[in-house]
């Protein structure tokens, strides 16, 4: 198994070197973006805009993956800049923004456009395609790692706190990923992948030889399914820590043309948590459980235990004020900051505070 574990090793490597090239073609991106230069090229599907007639009366095509294109009369007023984020597969159709797919997106506010370019694609830099393309790939090369250390220890690779670290940030690439797709978020990427980057970082600093586990954890099929469902809320609540820092800095009024819109950023937010609560929650539930086996109780009050609870009921907190109107928008997003500082609180509490969940695998 020596060898298997030094493959695992050089597979890691490898990983985290992609990484840090898609972070840096994320920021590279992101900066193209900001200093408006564009990519006549697209990543995801092309999509011309052309405009004819004078007046205020503007005729625009849309050209789809398939080719086939639409046209329709609209304001001027209503051609959004960012409606033709292209990467993201938003068409702009006046006072509203759909998905190509036929999913119906978040509304958008109204603005002048003062030019329309053929063949514009507003999110896309040759920089963002090769970034996520390496991101990709190091998620492939991190998740072949973990998968070979996971048949070596028999179980999911996440006993100790080089394994969870690697975990943690294999969870944020795959959330950000599986966003991305969906939303015109690649702008903001390198937040996420900042946060995954920290992590793997992190875990390169700890001692990654396999060791036997604690007592407490030695039920393969719970720790694999309870600390899975870890690493995939947590994940998807980084890409939600990230649209809501967007957002604080975006305001209402889309101070910068080139993020996404504020409409956008808080509909990302929202599925995120949409998505990665009930998991967080049925992690807690589950934990409890195992709890009852390993320790004869279902709830102590041990130090991650409650920060767990915690985080939880601001995430359920966070549902509740997006709704509300004196809650929405910047206290929303507010909220959001803070349930991510008490993930990564709940994530690094052990180390800190003796309980029952103090297995880390540090010394001392």
């Amino acid at each position: 198994m020596t060898g298997l574990a030094d493959l695992s090793q050089y597979i890691f490597a490898t990983g985290t070197v992609l990484l840090v090239l898609a972070f840096v073609l994320h920021v590279a991106h992101t900066t193209a973006l900001a200093l408006g230069r564009r990519s006549t090229g697209s990543f995801g599907f092309g999509r011309r805009l052309a405009a004819s007639g004078a007046g205020t009366d503007t005729a625009i095509t849309l050209e789809g993956p398939g080719g086939a294109s639409t046209s329709n009369m609209q304001p001027a007023s209503a051609v959004l800049a960012e409606g033709s984020d292209a990467s993201s597969g938003y068409v702009g159709s006046g006072s509203g923004v759909g998905f190509a797919g036929g999913a119906s997106g978040p509304a958008m506010g109204s603005g002048s456009a003062q030019s329309i370019s053929a063949s514009m694609d507003s999110e896309s830099t040759a920089a963002g395609s090769i970034a996520i393309g390496l991101t990709w790939a190091a998620a492939i090369m991190i998740g072949l790692s973990m998968a070979i250390r996971a048949y070596i220890v028999g179980r999911g690779p996440w006993g100790n706190m080089y394994e969870f670290s690697v975990a943690f940030a294999f969870g944020i690439i795959g959330g950000y990923l599986f966003l991305q797709r969906r939303y015109p978020i690649r702008s903001i990427g390198f937040l996420p992948l900042g946060v995954a980057l920290f992590l793997i970082g992190y875990a390169a600093t700890l001692p990654s030889t396999i060791e036997p586990l604690v007592p407490a954890l030695q039920n393969p099929p719970l720790i694999t399914i309870h600390v899975a469902m870890a690493m995939i809320s947590y994940g998807i609540f980084a890409t939600s820590f990230g649209a809501a820092v967007a957002y604080l800095a975006q305001g209402p009024n889309d101070r910068f043309s080139w993020l996404p819109s504020h409409k956008v950023l808080d509909e990302v937010a929202y599925r995120a948590v949409i998505i990665g609560f009930p998991i967080f929650a049925t992690l807690i539930i589950l934990g409890s459980w195992w709890a009852s086996i390993a320790w004869g109780r279902y709830w102590g009050w041990d130090p991650k235990e409650t920060s767990a609870l915690v985080t939880w009921l601001i995430y359920a907190v966070y549902l509740h004020a997006r709704n509300q109107r004196g809650w929405a928008g910047r206290p929303a997003a507010l909220i959001l900051v803070i349930g991510f500082a008490a993930v990564v609180f709940t994530y690094y509490g052990n180390l800190f505070f003796a309980g029952l969940h103090s297995y880390s695998g540090l010394p001392g």
